[in-house]
């Protein structure tokens, strides 16, 4: 029996203990962990203020040890805006899915890009509307089936899904903008690395920041955890290419 006692794994600080809502197989605990990590490494747990969503993250600030606000439907990045406004020395972050920014929170999405807050954006794009019973969403692929598309999404009729990431990426402002996935280990390790730089950058007053990141939704897509992450790979990834869109760490060298 080994007498070594160094603790390699740990929950994060930033992580509270309660168990979470979400279903088996979604990959919600797996990015709230790295975002925890990310706030303890860098220091920020006791500045760090989140702004909760209307969706399957809605809830999100049970399992933070951080103060969170709750924000209208598509309105977090404007309730963050606000608050960075007046708290400057605050880390302020906001939590979203698909339905949340890219439907009903496009404009405040693009707006809060554009004039440069402050903040940090943490964008979960699973292809779907989770919480409120699998609905088409802005970034459903094309054919795929949901409650409101049974014979799969027509782009004919309802357009291509919006690529989040590279439409902000051509706003003139300075920002930093990047798309991570969370289906495997490698992709989760580089995850944790850009959601870390993205606070980083936050924390040093640098510009607005934004990581979406590919997830799994194994309950409203109709499949097993392990087919789900499958086809974040196989279906999602090729049409959501992951990378850093804009980084004005790279404008500047």
């Amino acid at each position: 029996m080994s007498n070594d006692s160094t603790v390699i794994f740990k929950r994060p600080e930033s992580l509270s203990e309660n168990i979470t809502h979400y279903c088996p197989g979604c990959t919600h605990g797996v990015i709230h962990r790295i975002v925890a990590e990310s706030l303890d490494e860098l220091g920020l747990r006791g500045r760090a203020v989140g702004v909760a969503p209307v969706g399957c993250a809605v809830l999100i600030y049970n399992y933070f040890n951080t103060d969170f606000m709750e924000a209208p439907h598509g309105r977090a990045p404007a309730l963050a805006t606000g608050f960075k406004r007046c708290r400057p020395d605050m880390i302020v972050f906001t939590y979203q899915g698909d339905g949340d920014l890219a439907s009903i929170g496009m404009g405040e999405i693009v707006h809060a890009a554009n004039r440069g807050e402050k903040i940090t954006v943490i964008f979960v794009n699973n292809a779907i509307y989770g919480m409120t019973g699998g609905q088409m969403a802005p970034t459903t692929m094309p054919n795929q089936k949901t409650t409101t598309t049974p014979a799969g999404r027509d782009v004919s009729l309802v357009g291509y899904p919006i690529r989040v990431a590279e439409l902000l990426s051509t706003l003139r402002t300075p920002s930093f903008v990047a798309r991570v996935a969370v289906h495997t280990p490698m992709h989760i390790v580089n995850a944790k690395k850009i959601i870390r730089k993205a606070f980083r950058l936050q924390k040093e007053g640098t510009c607005f920041t934004l990581v979406e990141v590919l997830s799994s939704c194994p309950t409203n897509w109709g499949m097993d955890p392990s087919a789900a992450t499958k086809w974040v790979g196989d279906v999602m990834k090729p049409y959501y290419p992951l990378g850093i869109f804009k980084d004005p760490e790279r404008e500047e060298a």
